[in-house]
């Protein structure tokens, strides 16, 4: 898959530079139009455009502070149950929602179901008192 990918890439390329048709293109390379015709037909959506277009759909979605909420709003996200949320309220403050993982909070494969239905707030502005928050406790 990736061969055919940059194949139509460095077609594209080619075409661009030499000012070349797209029919011409096509003739000389017939096995690249059904590649392009099935990405037009499944464009790529990341996590983040799921959530847009959910958001659109079904009104604004609000996200979870993992360094404020409750267990009662934590056990609401997919996957989560009483013992993870207690989890995640002793492990905090977070720096990021990425902690989750890298603190051996939550499993690796848990975390994209919910990585983007939550979020790390910070206390302050200032990068500094927030990195202090973040020092290793003695």
């Amino acid at each position: 898959m990736r061969y055919e990918i940059y194949k139509v890439t460095a077609l594209s390329l080619v075409v661009l530079l030499f000012g070349g048709s797209s029919f011409a293109a096509q003739a000389a390379f017939p096995e690249v139009k059904p590649v392009v015709q099935a990405a037009e037909k499944q464009p790529a959506t990341s996590g983040a455009q799921t959530v847009k277009k959910t958001a659109k759909q079904g009104g604004k979605r609000k996200l979870v502070d993992i360094n404020s909420a409750s267990a009662k709003e934590l056990k609401k996200l997919p996957g989560i149950d009483a013992a993870e949320a207690d989890k995640i309220i002793a492990g905090r403050p977070y720096g990021s929602k990425a902690w989750l993982v890298s603190h051996n909070i939550l499993p690796a494969d848990q975390f994209p179901a919910i990585q983007e239905l939550v979020i790390a707030k910070q206390p302050y502005k200032d990068a500094a008192k927030n990195a202090a928050l973040y020092a290793p406790r003695k």
